[in-house]
């Protein structure tokens, strides 16, 4: 029971793998950012940038924006030769489907915001944003069954916003988010006998947490410089457990209990210019320090049981660079490239985050409908470089029927994202 418990919330706070950013992030908040590989967005004006820099709407007109981000994942994930050993000292490989195909399933990145003036020098915004959304998921009889069989996580980050120009060259802002939590998923537990049908936990959780964020922009003539600082957001998650399946001796195993987790998501510091070096060229370049560092220890309390969880993430920099060329008043073209490191550690990684260091390569158009309503779209590659699965866990620890899986694995894959968007101005 204890365990159960242990694993599942170990589970419910890292499920997305290797979609759009490092760890659990996903980028995807801008179509119009995705054009340029999200290189130049917290030197931009604008209700597309919100997410980026709070700042970015003190200069801009009343202007709503909706955008939607289809993300696909084409990956295999292959056992390189998982154990599993039962009490006795009993070592066999794990079995099962010794490939994974496509675990890190298609999903959808919503979002949406909207800014108004108030006055000559202030300006509201309102932005809601799903910066940690995903769903992975193997087959019952995957060689990585027991790190996890099905896992999802839905969060929805609103985020109320003011900003100023505090002179006829600085902006400021700041905002303050609430992100709900959602989370579901399920592990399988290995019974005693070798090849007997193995038992299974699903967890379902939630819950609201808060956050703030401050920006600030610098404009010259040709040149404008952004910065921004997003708050690591400290999560409860309240949640039920059910272990079934469990045969035998692990029958006292089987449970139905409520607990709760805390984590924390990562800091974000995010740099970055925008150079208007001609009257149609523009050029971005961005930087952004993670501070995954945040993410080092899960704390799961339950009637059953108090344990703090290592993570060990590491802080990682990404950065890349950016164009954007007016072809004419109504058609803007973008082009971009990123890299993004991962921050999960070689020796730790988890078939449920089979997460490594990738480049995000992107183009993109921004399209006059009328004087008031723009369209943006956007397609993105994501080229991974192949990682390792390296996770052991241990069953039942600490009573007669202790089991211990060592699952070991590499990871192959590459991602498309097609984004579309609109912006009306009003």
């Amino acid at each position: 029971m204890k365990k159960a418990w242990v694993l599942a919330l170990v589970g419910a706070t890292s499920l997305a793998g290797p979609a759009a950013a490092g760890g659990f992030y996903l980028q995807e908040q801008s179509v119009r950012g995705a054009g340029r590989a999200f290189t130049g967005e917290v030197a931009d004006t604008g209700v597309s940038s919100l997410w980026w820099n709070p700042a970015a709407i003190a200069r801009s007109p009343r202007e709503v924006y909706v955008g939607a981000h289809a993300i696909f994942v084409d990956a295999t994930v292959n056992d390189t030769g998982s154990t599993i050993t039962y009490p006795g000292g009993v070592t066999v490989p794990v079995g099962g489907e010794p490939r994974a195909f496509n675990p890190i399933q298609s999903g959808v990145a919503p979002n949406f915001a909207i800014a108004t003036p108030v006055g000559e020098r202030f300006a509201l915004g309102l932005s809601v944003a799903a910066p940690y959304n995903f769903t992975t998921e193997y087959r019952d009889n995957a060689w990585a069954r027991y790190d996890g069989l099905e896992s999802g996580l839905t969060t929805a980050d609103i985020q109320l916003t003011g900003a100023m120009q505090v002179t006829d060259w600085l902006d400021l802002g700041a905002g303050v988010s609430g992100q709900y939590t959602e989370a579901t998923l399920s592990t399988a537990y290995p019974n005693l006998a070798p090849g007997a049908p193995d038992g299974v936990s699903q967890l379902k959780g939630n819950g609201w947490d808060f956050g703030w964020t401050v920006g600030a922009q610098a404009h010259f003539d040709a040149l404008t410089f952004g910065a921004s600082y997003r708050s690591a957001i400290e999560h409860d998650l309240d949640g039920d457990v059910r272990v079934v399946g469990l045969a035998g001796p692990l029958a006292p195993f089987n449970t139905d209990i409520g607990g709760s987790a805390n984590f924390s998501t990562p800091w974000i510091a995010t740099f970055g210019a925008r150079w208007q070096a001609t009257e149609r060229l523009a050029i971005n370049a961005q930087v952004n320090r993670i501070g995954w560092s945040e993410f080092d220890a899960i704390t799961v309390t339950s009637p059953a049981v108090n344990q703090i969880l290592p993570q060990q993430y590491n802080d990682v920099t990404t950065g890349g660079m950016g164009v954007d060329y007016m072809v004419n008043q109504r058609l803007t073209l973008r082009a971009g490239a990123q890299y993004d490191p991962t921050p999960t550690q070689d020796d730790l990684r988890t078939a449920r985050v089979p997460d490594g260091d990738r480049w995000l390569y992107g183009v993109g158009a921004s399209a006059m409908l009328s004087d008031s309503l723009t369209m943006d779209a956007a397609l993105s590659y994501i080229a991974f470089d192949e990682s390792q699965v390296n996770h052991d866990t241990t069953f039942y620890e600490g009573t007669a029927a202790q089991t211990v899986t060592r699952l070991r694995g590499d990871v192959n894959g590459e991602g498309a994202i097609l984004s579309l968007g609109l912006r009306k101005t009003f």
